[in-house]
């Protein structure tokens, strides 16, 4: 490959290609490329920075566990889906002790649309859930998809969003809301909810 510059990132190919090669190399260029976006995910669940900081080390080996087989179209929501779930399972295992504001906020608040897990098809549901509302959100704006994504997929606080679009908390709170009563209605339409 050749000497190269410590500033530059491999492309994705490149890194799923040495993580097929079981090379080691891989873990870095996955830390120097998606390494902020993880630790900011994490951050966000745990609201602890060491917590955070070993959530990356579990999603950096949760990725090399699983590509190969696994290889993913986009590198990136893979590594950061891989990192969401291991601080979710962390943070669960964390509030058996005690509650992160934030994040619980967050649950709250979707928690008013979504129905509540029953049952052992569960996981079936969940992966039908989360396809529904996938395209929930390919019918909003682009602004309603980005709050939603930053609140309850990345965890960012109301703060943090506001801090990143230049938008007031109340107006965030009022898209986010307006969302979730869509959700629920999209949902309750395509037979998701009773």
């Amino acid at each position: 490959m050749g000497v190269r510059k410590e500033a530059e990132t491999l492309e994705d190919r490149q890194i799923i290609d040495l993580l097929f090669e079981r090379s080691e190399q891989a873990v870095g260029e996955l830390d120097r490329k998606y390494g902020p976006a993880v630790r900011r995910v994490a951050l966000n669940i745990l609201g602890d920075r060491q917590d955070a900081e070993e959530c990356v080390n579990d999603a950096w080996l949760g990725v090399w566990n699983t590509i190969p087989p696994q290889r993913p179209m986009s590198l990136a929501a893979y590594v950061c889906r891989v990192a969401r779930n291991q601080a979710a399972k962390r943070y669960h295992a964390n509030t058996a002790r005690k509650r992160n504001s934030h994040y619980d906020a967050a649950l709250d608040e979707l928690a008013e649309c979504l129905a509540a897990p029953e049952g052992v098809e569960e996981v079936l549901e969940a992966r039908e859930l989360g396809a529904a509302i996938s395209a929930f959100l390919d019918t909003v704006s682009r602004e309603d998809r980005v709050l939603f994504m930053r609140r309850y997929w990345y965890a960012d606080g109301l703060e943090a969003i506001a801090a990143r679009t230049g938008l007031s908390r109340r107006y965030i709170s009022l898209r986010l809301f307006r969302t979730r009563e869509r959700l629920r209605k999209y949902l309750l339409k395509e037979g998701m909810l009773t």
